[in-house]
C-alpha cells in the first residue's frame, strides 16, 4: 500500500468519528433533554480528544513526507493537499487545550440557550471568559506555528487563504456605500404599504410547509431531515443532512424563508462528491463558499417575484387563506424585500445584513488580537450598532451581543463567511445567467437546470480546487464584490 493511500484509509477512519460528533452534536441541539447536557458534553470531549489524537499520530509526518515524493493524479494531490492542511492544524494544538475548549463550550452554549432569554449577560460572561481565553491561547499557537495574526490564524480555519487585511479592504469599501443605499432604499419604501401577518399561525402546517419548500428544492430526504432547534443550522453529514429551523406562533416568514436559507446549505452537502467521501478533499471548499449556497437559495431565488409566484399560493394553500391578501404574492413579495434596521442578524434583510457582520468581524478580530476584552464587547456592539444601523443596544443583550451562538463555542472568524457568501452568490447568479435564463425557470417552476448548474461547478468539487480557483473557474474571476452591490442596487432601487 502506498503511504498516499495509508492517509487516505487513516482519514476515513477519523471521518467516521467526525460523522458520529456530528449526529450527537445535532441531538444535542435539537431533542437532547437539558438533564443530559454534562453527560454529553464529556462524552463529546472525549470524541473530540480521540479524533485529535488520530489526526497527530506521530507516523503521519512521515506518511506526508513519503507521499509527495509517489506519483499523484492532479485530484490525489489535491487529497492529499487538504489532508496535510487538516493535520497541520490539528498537530499545533494541545490535546488538553483541545479537551478543555470542547467542555468550555459546550458549558457556555448549553447555558446560553436560557441565560439569552433572561438578557443574563453577567451570568454568560462567566462562562463566556473562559471560552474567550482558550480562543485565544489557540489563537496565539497558530498564528505562531503560520506566522500570522491571531485572528488571521483562526480565520483560516473558515475561509482558508482569507486575511483580514483582505477583509478590511473589502468591509472598508462596503461601508462607503452600504449607509447611503440603506437610506435610500427606506426612502423609497416609506410610502408602499403592505399587511403583515396577524394572529396565530399552526407550527404543524408551517413545518408542513416547510417540508414542502424543501422537497420544490429538490432536498433529498432519503439522506436527511428536518427539525426545530433553538438556532437554525445545518449539520449532520453529506450522507445525513440534519437542518433545523424555529417557528413562531404569531408569524411565519422567518422560519420559511430559514427552511429556503438551510435547504440551500443541505443541497450543497448532498451534492458533494461521492468519490471523495470521508476524505477532506470531499468538503466543502470553505464557509463562505457554503453560505453562497444557502443565501443563493435565499437571496438570489428566494426573495425573487419569480420565486414568489409559487411560494404565495403555497403558503396560502397550507393556512387555507386562499382569498387573503395577506398571502398575494405582491404583499408576500413586500414582506420579504422589506429594509428596515433590526438589531437580530437573522432575520435581517439582505441590505442591512452585511452591517450586523461587519460589526460582528470588528469586534471579534480585536478580541482574538487582544486588542480588546470580552467585558468590553456590550458596550462596543451598542456603539457599532448606533454608528452602523442607527440603533441602540444599551442594556439589551439578549438582542445585542448574546443574540448569536457562534462565539459561545469559540467558533471566532466565522462571521466574515456570511458577507462573503453573499457576495460570491451574487457572483455565480450572474455567471449563471450567462448560460441560461434563470429567472426564467424559476417562474415556470423548473428548478433543475440552476441545481445542474451549481452541481457542475460548486457542488461536485467539494475541495479540490483553493477558493480562488473554484470561482474563478465558475464565473471567470475571482471574488469581485461589485456584482452584490450590483444586485442591491438592482432589486432594490
Amino acid at each position: 500500500m502506498s503511504h498516499y493511500q495509508k492517509l487516505v484509509s487513516h482519514f476515513h477512519k477519523i471521518s467516521r468519528f467526525n460523522h458520529l460528533g456530528a449526529i450527537c452534536g445535532w441531538d444535542q441541539a435539537a431533542v437532547m433533554p437539558a438533564g443530559g447536557n454534562q453527560a454529553r458534553s464529556e462524552a463529546m470531549a472525549e470524541l473530540s480528544v480521540h479524533v485529535h489524537q488520530l489526526t497527530t499520530q506521530p507516523q503521519l509526518g512521515e506518511w506526508f513526507d513519503n507521499a509527495h515524493t509517489e506519483a499523484l493524479s492532479v485530484t490525489e494531490a489535491a487529497s492529499l493537499r487538504e489532508m496535510k492542511r487538516q493535520w497541520q492544524q490539528a498537530t499545533v494544538l494541545p490535546e488538553a487545550l483541545v479537551e478543555a475548549k470542547s467542555l468550555a463550550g459546550s458549558k457556555c452554549e448549553h447555558a446560553w440557550r436560557e441565560q439569552r432569554g433572561q438578557n443574563d449577560w453577567e451570568g454568560f460572561a462567566k462562562n463566556f471568559k473562559e471560552v474567550v481565553e482558550l480562543s485565544q491561547e489557540e489563537a496565539q499557537i497558530r498564528a505562531q506555528i503560520a506566522g500570522k495574526t491571531p485572528y488571521d490564524a483562526m480565520l483560516d480555519l473558515y475561509e482558508p487563504g482569507a486575511t483580514s487585511a483582505s477583509l478590511d479592504t473589502l468591509f472598508n469599501d462596503t461601508k462607503t456605500w452600504l449607509p447611503d443605499l440603506i437610506a435610500q432604499v427606506g426612502d423609497k419604501q416609506a410610502s408602499e404599504t403592505l399587511i403583515t401577518p396577524a394572529g396565530t399561525f399552526d407550527r404543524d402546517i408551517q413545518q408542513k410547509l416547510s417540508l414542502d419548500v424543501m422537497k420544490m428544492l429538490g432536498f433529498d430526504f432519503n439522506h436527511g431531515r428536518l427539525d426545530i432547534s433553538v438556532h437554525p443550522f445545518c449539520g449532520g453529514v453529506p450522507s445525513d443532512v440534519r437542518i433545523t429551523t424555529r417557528y413562531e406562533d404569531d408569524e411565519f416568514i422567518q422560519a420559511l424563508m430559514g427552511t429556503v436559507h438551510e435547504s440551500g446549505h443541505a443541497r450543497y452537502e448532498q451534492g458533494l462528491p461521492n468519490e471523495f467521501a470521508g476524505l477532506p478533499v470531499g468538503d466543502a471548499r470553505s464557509m463562505g463558499i457554503h453560505e453562497s449556497q444557502s443565501l443563493f437559495f435565499e437571496m438570489q431565488l428566494g426573495r425573487s417575484s419569480e420565486f414568489m409566484s409559487h411560494l404565495a399560493p403555497m403558503t396560502a394553500q397550507a393556512f387555507g387563506q386562499q382569498d387573503s391578501p395577506l398571502f398575494s404574492k405582491e404583499n408576500m413579495l413586500k414582506l420579504y424585500t422589506r429594509v428596515k434596521p433590526d438589531f437580530i442578524r437573522v432575520d435581517a434583510d439582505e441590505v442591512t445584513y452585511p452591517a450586523h457582520v461587519i460589526l460582528r468581524y470588528e469586534l471579534e478580530r480585536d478580541l482574538m488580537n487582544g486588542d480588546i476584552s470580552y467585558k468590553d464587547i456590550p458596550e462596543l456592539w451598542d456603539q457599532k450598532m448606533q454608528q452602523y444601523l442607527g440603533l441602540s443596544t444599551a442594556g439589551n443583550y439578549k438582542n445585542g451581543c448574546m443574540q448569536d451562538i457562534h462565539w459561545t463555542d469559540g467558533s471566532f472568524g466565522y462571521f466574515p463567511s456570511y458577507t462573503l457568501g453573499a457576495m460570491y452568490a451574487a457572483q455565480f447568479m450572474a455567471a449563471m445567467n450567462k448560460d441560461l435564463n434563470v429567472m426564467e425557470s424559476v417562474a415556470n417552476n423548473n428548478l433543475a437546470p440552476i441545481f445542474t448548474w451549481l452541481g457542475d461547478n460548486i457542488w461536485s468539487k467539494g475541495s479540490t480546487l483553493t477558493t480562488d480557483e473554484l470561482v474563478k473557474g465558475a464565473t471567470g474571476d475571482t471574488l469581485n464584490a461589485k456584482y452584490f452591490q450590483d444586485h442591491l442596487r438592482s432589486r432594490y432601487l
